[in-house]
């Protein structure tokens, strides 16, 4: 059997976390497979099983089969280690879920906000409603291992911090991370929300596709791009901006970021309630004009359509672009996802090459208006189980 060649051959407990990189896709092994696997001594292995046991970040798993005498005790990575809080925040809504280390929630909250009312009023909310979650769920303080967060505009990955968000005043600079770790006790990570929906569908329903572009389709327009398996943010995080780019019919409708004629103004849901209202139908908002859509109204219908149109004429030349296997539409209009993906399916399929549409997948969003928090918690996973985190946390514990 070949070794795993990032496994280097340092002793003792020092590489644990390269080890436990192996035991993330929840397969049992025994402490010979994994000596068989890394090529390591015995007593190299020994170490580092027995820290990660310490650390409670392997369990024990049964017993494999036995090949004479007493059979082998497995190990497996255990997810109820520690737990995560993933925060999604939208212009008028946020949805706050606690997760074990798969990312799988295990309670969760939903509640309506304001995000203009400023970062005050609305993170003290969500750190409120994860010490709730927590409490509810009989964990301690202590096993929260990190807090990740989704925000409805530009995100500075690196700080954590929203970069001029158009919807969003009194956020810019904000540091969200201080404000929530300061609540909380524990590690922040922030994205924009969109970037960490595409995190949570990939990571949830697509996890062997390497390309994929996921779109929300809500009081704004945007995108998250999933490249070579791993999510692409650009070089300052505003990757995917879809909303923001001038749309075929767009002329010189007005913007929220100051511009004229970007797909936001025209296709996003707010867009079209204001064009309906011009015709004399009055949805009142968004979720008032999905319930028309798919309660068989032809104007509501048609108007979600064309919206799916403006929506796919960008989309095809980011087919173009980044030759995606899947395209998954999310977000709140696209709850009138017939309507919404025959428009966008319409434009795609007929202005693209058939070389880049010909095993394309253009769906609706799978995972229930839970990819948001389960990508925030993928997010903070990723980087506390990555094998430089896993060495620093097993070093403090030994130094303490």
């Amino acid at each position: 059997m070949t070794t795993v060649g990032s496994l280097s051959p340092s002793t003792g407990a020092s590489g644990a976390g390269e080890l436990l990189q192996l035991m993330l896709d929840g397969t049992p092994r025994t402490r010979a497979e994994l000596i068989r696997l890394t090529g390591l001594a015995r007593s190299t292995v020994g170490a580092r099983v027995d820290a990660l046991l310490s650390a409670g970040l392997l369990a024990p798993s049964g017993e494999a089969a036995s090949t004479g005498g007493r059979p082998p005790a497995q190990l497996a990575f255990n997810p109820d280690a520690g737990v995560v809080i993933g925060a999604d925040l939208g212009a008028t809504h946020a949805l706050v879920a606690l997760t074990d280390l798969r990312g799988r929630v295990v309670a969760e909250k939903a509640f309506e906000i304001d995000i203009s009312t400023g970062p005050e009023v609305v993170l003290d909310r969500v750190a409120r409603t994860g010490r709730a979650l927590l409490s509810g769920a009989g964990r301690r303080r202590d096993e929260l291992v990190g807090v990740g967060i989704g925000l409805p505009g530009p995100v500075e990955h690196s700080t954590g911090r929203p970069v001029l968000p158009p919807i969003m005043p009194g956020w810019d600079n904000y540091d969200v991370p201080a404000h929530i770790g300061n609540a909380l006790g524990a590690p922040v990570l922030v994205d924009n929300d969109v970037n960490l929906m595409a995190l949570g569908e990939h990571a949830t329903m697509y996890r062997d596709v390497e390309q994929m572009i996921f779109v929300k389709v809500a009081t704004g327009i945007g995108a998250g791009i999933i490249s070579g398996g791993r999510l692409h943010r650009g070089a300052q995080g505003a990757a995917g901006d879809l909303g923001h780019v001038a749309a075929l019919h767009g002329g010189s409708t007005p913007c929220t970021c100051g511009n004229v004629g970007c797909l936001e103004a025209v296709a996003s849901g707010p867009a079209v309630v204001r064009a309906l209202r011009e015709r004399g139908i009055d949805a009142g908002d968004t979720r008032g004009l999905v319930q028309l859509a798919k309660s068989g109204d032809l104007a509501a219908a048609s108007a979600v359509r064309d919206a799916g149109r403006e929506i796919g004429h960008v989309l095809a030349t980011c087919v173009s672009l980044l030759n995606p296997s899947v395209i998954a539409v999310g977000g709140l209009l696209a709850q009138a996802a017939e309507s919404l993906l025959a428009g966008v399916r319409e434009v795609v399929y007929g202005r693209s090459l058939p070389l880049a549409t010909g095993e394309l997948q253009i769906v609706a969003s799978r995972t229930a208006g839970h990819a948001g928090v389960i990508g925030a918690a993928t997010m903070v996973i990723q980087h506390v189980l990555s094998a430089e985190q896993v060495e620093a946390q097993l070093s403090a514990a030994a130094a303490g």
